[in-house]
C-alpha cells in the first residue's frame, strides 16, 4: 500500500506534526499506508461499496497484473534482468530534485545503451527510480513485440 500511496502523492497532503514533519513522516511506509487505508474507508463510508471497489481496483490492477505475469518485485531489478538477457549495457539512473526538504519531488532518468528509455518522479528517490524503471520496461517488452511481428 506505502509505494501506491507514494506513487499518487498521499504524502504531500497528510497533516503531520512537528517532529513527523522533521523526521520525514511524508515518506515513511506505515504512515502512508495507513492513510491509504483511511482514505478507501472514506470513500467506501462516503460513497459505498462500488465506488470503494472501483477505487482499490483501479489502484491495485497493475500490481494484481504484475503478479499475475510473475514480475513481483522491483521494477528496477526486473529491468537489469531484462537488460542482461538482451545483452543490453546496464542500466544506469539519474536522479535530481526540486521543492522544500519536507516536500521534495524526485525526478528519474533511467538510460540503457546511451538512450533514455524511461522517465519517473515521486516522493523519494526510490519511488522516482522504480517509476523510471517501469517507463523503460515498457519500452523494452514494446520494442521485443514489434520485433517479433515483423
Amino acid at each position: 500500500m506505502a509505494p501506491i500511496a507514494a506513487e499518487i502523492g498521499v504524502g504531500e497532503a497528510v497533516l503531520l506534526g512537528k517532529g513527523e514533519e522533521t523526521s520525514g513522516g511524508r515518506a515513511k511506509d506505515s504512515i502512508l499506508a495507513d492513510c491509504l487505508e483511511a482514505i478507501i474507508a472514506a470513500v467506501y463510508l462516503s460513497l459505498g461499496l462500488k465506488a470503494a471497489t472501483r477505487l482499490v481496483v483501479g489502484l491495485l490492477e497493475d500490481p494484481i497484473e504484475a503478479i499475475a505475469e510473475g514480475r513481483l518485485g522491483d521494477p528496477k531489478n526486473w529491468l537489469q534482468e531484462l537488460t542482461a538477457q538482451l545483452n543490453l549495457e546496464f542500466p544506469s539512473y539519474t536522479v535530481s530534485d526540486k521543492g522544500p526538504d519536507h516536500a521534495k519531488v524526485f525526478a528519474a532518468e533511467v538510460t540503457v545503451d546511451g538512450e533514455v528509455l524511461g522517465r519517473g518522479t515521486g516522493t523519494s528517490k526510490k519511488i522516482a527510480e522504480r517509476v523510471a524503471a517501469a517507463a523503460a520496461l515498457a519500452v523494452i517488452e514494446a520494442r521485443q513485440g514489434d520485433s517479433t511481428t515483423t
